[in-house]
């Protein structure tokens, strides 16, 4: 198969390296990179097991060519972890006891960043609308949603501590 090369900040390090023309971000990750975090889970788009930020955006790393992940950011849930610390979203998805089967937590973590990077103090509505495209068949929702404002307050008072 035509291989390309490809360069990106993955998880806030530096990589270059080939890639098959034709493999999706996702199996670049999972199949070449070994990042196992990011679920495959449909392969059409419709679950959001999969999804990443590129650029900061949440996207379904299974739509994505890895060649247009060419010169972009991108940050899987193995990037949210800093120096062996949990991100706050993770415990809090942790605390609010937002994880069952754990499958699509990647996916969801990953929506839940995209969101808090762009909307730090979203409404329960916002946050329904940012997971809108990540399925979860075990949690119901509710211990979800319930850890993202728990971030969210968590990380507000973070800001405030900072501010003082």
């Amino acid at each position: 198969m035509y291989q390309v090369a490809i360069k990106m900040i993955l998880n806030g390090q530096p990589w270059a390296g080939e890639v098959p023309a034709g493999a999706t971000l996702l199996e670049v990750l999972r199949d070449q990179l070994g990042l196992m975090g990011t679920k495959h889970g449909c392969g059409i788009g419709e679950c959001g097991a999969c999804t990443v930020l590129l650029n900061g955006k949440a996207v379904n790393s299974c739509l994505v060519l890895a060649p247009q992940a060419d010169g972009a950011e991108i940050l899987t849930v193995e990037g949210l972890s800093r120096n062996g610390q949990l991100d706050i979203l993770q415990q809090a998805f942790i605390d609010a006891h937002a994880v069952q089967c754990g499958y699509c937590t990647p996916g969801m973590l990953m929506s839940a960043k995209a969101l808090l990077m762009e909307n730090p103090h979203p409404t329960r509505d916002d946050i329904r609308r940012a997971i809108s495209g990540n399925l979860c068949r075990c949690t119901g929702y509710e211990a979800i949603i319930d850890a993202i404002e728990l971030a969210a307050r968590r990380m507000e008072g973070e800001e405030n501590l900072c501010k003082s």
